[in-house]
């Protein structure tokens, strides 16, 4: 029974990594995207959807797509990391409501896709396979070098 728990868990966790790692790579894609080559451009169709400060909150989701897409990827903070990217991206579904549901047709077909996708990983958590996970284990490995007693002590 144990056997099955470990490989049950050694699933999960590689499912959840395999989840992080795709959701992560279309997050930082197209916050990059926005950053990178296109922030005026978005800005612009912020405003024809009627979205309020155009710039900065063009701003504002290019970078919580980049940087909180970086997160999802590495596994830092990913239940954190997933607040903003799953706000972001309620945002873009009430922008887009009036286009339907097909992303084909102007509607919000991708942007809720995604953000119940990140939800889930947020509400799951990142799983073992993450840089949090290999910090932690680096740092309690090198408290317990740290806590043994040398070979020879002294009076």
């Amino acid at each position: 029974m144990k056997t099955a728990n470990v490989e049950n868990q050694f699933s999960h966790d590689t499912a959840l990594l395999l989840l992080r790692g795709i959701t992560g790579a279309v997050f930082v894609f197209h916050g990059a995207q926005k950053l990178f080559g296109g922030l005026n451009g978005f800005a612009g169709y912020l405003a024809s959807l009627g979205i309020p400060f155009p710039q900065l909150n063009a701003g504002l989701a290019a970078g919580v797509e980049f940087f909180g897409g970086l997160a999802l990827i590495v596994g830092l903070r990913t239940s954190w990391a997933a607040i903003p990217l799953v706000a972001t991206m309620l945002v873009a579904c009430f922008a887009l409501r009036n286009g339907g549901f097909d992303s084909q047709q102007g509607g919000m077909e991708f942007p809720l896709t995604l953000a119940l996708v990140t939800a889930a990983i947020g509400l799951l958590g990142a799983g073992r396979f993450t840089l949090g996970h290999a910090v932690a284990r680096l740092r309690s490995g090198s408290e317990r070098i740290a806590e043994r007693k040398p070979l020879l002590h002294e009076p």
